[in-house]
């Protein structure tokens, strides 16, 4: 793994958002309360989901996915990210740096996987109800779930084992809040050609495959919804999609255009990045409590049930 060449560089030093302390400062309250809302919000829908019998269903099980992800997604950065608005050396270590940008890439690829999934799920639910039950059983439930999980690991083990072979030049430091392996590429003294190649085509590949489904799913939904004669079923069933549709939108738009299209321009890439690593985890839970009335329903319960004061 060439660490032998890692040797003479032990950490980076990460710019961050601002150099100015009173923004700093704005900045670091501004993203510890989105952070708190962020677990708050995820963990929240994990235990009504949990609980409430109503909602054990595959759609429910990948969402509870989705909030752990979420969970996940969001800590990888934010706590180093306000570590560092309160410190004087904004620094990461080497190891740190690689193992941040492995678990970004990680977490971030599995998500693309599961919002896939979850489209699919959609797509059997309305297109094909009375098959469901057998199409969507626990076993299959569970293969696409670790199918998300591995495709999302060997893709980032993949763009991260080629990240460690590449020497880094000590007096550049990231341009940016969080290690992402477009950010680490400028730094390198080494050839990256390599890298960008396997970055961009594994991050196409990747990317492009859940789209097509997500896209070929909605296709059919849209369809079969169209066909239905009842307005009141109609719109039942686009209830059901338009949360997961505004999550995809969120998550794909922000990411893609950062992997994809690296180091355009720096404004543009930090404001990609916060959307899909700060943003998207914080309103997800609100996007689908917000516009699912069994969630609704399931929170009110569970309120009732762990919350309410004895008469």
């Amino acid at each position: 793994m060439a660490w032998e060449n890692h040797t003479r560089i032990t950490e980076f030093i990460l710019l961050g958002l601002s150099t100015d302390s009173k923004v700093q400062a704005v900045f670091f309250v501004l993203f510890l309360g989105i952070y708190l809302q962020t677990l708050m919000g995820n963990l929240l829908m994990l235990l009504v989901i949990s609980v409430d019998f109503h909602l054990h269903t595959p759609m429910y099980f990948f969402l509870s996915h989705l909030s752990f992800l979420d969970i996940c997604f969001s800590s990888t950065t934010v706590p180093k990210l306000l570590e560092n608005l309160l410190s004087q050396r904004k620094t990461i270590s080497m190891a740190g740096c690689l193992a941040q940008a492995f678990f970004l890439f990680y977490t971030g690829g599995t998500e693309a996987c599961l919002l896939a999934v979850m489209a699919y799920d959609r797509y059997v639910a309305i297109c094909h109800p009375l098959l469901y039950g057998q199409m969507m059983n626990n076993k299959v439930c569970k293969r696409l779930l670790w199918g998300s999980w591995s495709i999302g690991f060997l893709d980032a083990l993949l763009n991260i084992l080629l990240t460690m072979n590449l020497d880094f030049c000590e007096e550049k430091p990231i341009p940016h809040y969080s290690c992402e392996l477009p950010s680490l590429f400028p730094l390198s003294c080494s050839e990256v050609s390599i890298n960008v190649t396997v970055l961009l085509c594994s991050s196409l590949l990747h990317g492009l495959a859940s789209c097509v489904l997500i896209i070929f799913s909605y296709t059919f939904i849209v369809s079969t919804i169209l066909s239905i004669s009842s307005s009141t079923g109609r719109s039942k069933a686009f209830s059901t999609c338009s949360s997961h549709i505004t999550a995809v939108l969120l998550f794909y738009c922000s990411s893609f255009l950062r992997y994809v299209m690296p180091n355009s321009d720096l404004l543009l890439e930090l404001i990609f990045s916060l959307q899909y690593n700060v943003i998207t985890p914080l309103v997800n839970p609100l996007i689908y409590s917000l516009k699912n009335n069994e969630v609704k329903v399931a929170l009110r319960r569970t309120l009732r049930k762990y919350f309410q004061c004895p008469s």
